[in-house]
């Protein structure tokens, strides 16, 4: 995934430069992404309703060569997730940035998602399947009913792992699996005030502002993590939402450094 973003010296830094000029920027072309080029990736972003944060992904460069843009993210959510939470629009930015995929659709337009098969092992169980059944789909679907995550396809071939998984049991595998840009478990559906999981993988499917309600829905049902944003208690959200293995991706000081860069930056209105 490209991401261009401040600091960086290259000839695509150059062709962005070419691109927001004739948009409307007034950059010298020189090929580093300086806080000029920065400021003039905000205006663009802020122009066209994308989220504002200064860093030419996949979703700006599109929207440069023309792309549709109504399906993505736009600020105008992250703002009102903010005032919702109650939280600084720069902590809202910055969790976005961090804990999102970046995009969460694939090229076919397709939403995002990751089946988990030792999810799947335990939901059966939950669904009250006879323990003899569930042991015979270890034995006949291992990549598909599991105790031991695995057998990750990506990209595309996770819905046909899905479409697989939901001919042994249609809620179980949609609960199983992970949905969008903050890849939320579908078994958190009924808890986050969805009528059921097949609403919310329809909303899923509908584009990222949705995927993003979905997000804003589980910090409001967590009242541990929604406290730490408040406080910006870095690393005990991160443990909170990515588990213990936080630290070895070093989540609490990516959202800390992104919430400096956007409280410090000029956040272009919504």
């Amino acid at each position: 995934m490209t991401l261009l973003r401040h600091g960086e010296r290259s000839q695509a830094v150059l062709l962005l430069q070419q691109r927001l000029n004739q948009r409307g920027a007034d950059l010298y072309p020189d090929g580093l992404f300086s806080d000029a080029t920065e400021d003039a990736v905000r205006a663009f972003q802020g122009k066209v309703g994308l989220v504002t944060d200064g860093i030419a992904g996949p979703k700006t460069l599109a929207a440069l060569g023309g792309g549709h843009c109504a399906h993505l993210l736009q600020q105008r959510s992250l703002v009102a997730a903010a005032d919702r939470l109650g939280l600084e629009l720069a902590t809202v930015m910055a969790v976005n940035e961090v804990e999102s995929l970046g995009e969460g659709f694939l090229a076919n337009g397709k939403p995002s998602i990751l089946f988990e098969r030792h999810v799947m092992h335990r939901r059966l169980g939950i669904a009250r399947l006879p323990e003899d059944e569930v042991a015979a789909l270890l034995v006949s679907h291992p990549n598909l009913v599991n105790p031991r995550p695995g057998g990750y396809a990506g990209g595309s071939a996770e819905h046909q792992r899905l479409a697989n998984a939901r001919l042994i049991d249609d809620d179980c595998a949609l609960e199983s699996t992970s949905w969008g840009a903050f890849q939320v478990m579908g078994y958190h559906a009924e808890r986050l005030g969805y009528a059921s999981v097949q609403d919310f993988t329809q909303r899923m499917a509908l584009n990222e502002n949705e995927q993003f309600e979905a997000f804003v829905r589980f910090i409001e049902a967590d009242p541990a993590l929604h406290k730490a944003l408040k406080a910006r208690k870095w690393a005990v959200f991160a443990k909170g939402y990515n588990g213990p293995a936080y630290q070895r991706n070093l989540y609490d000081t990516k959202l800390e450094r992104a919430y400096e860069r956007h409280a410090a930056g000029c956040l272009v209105p919504a």
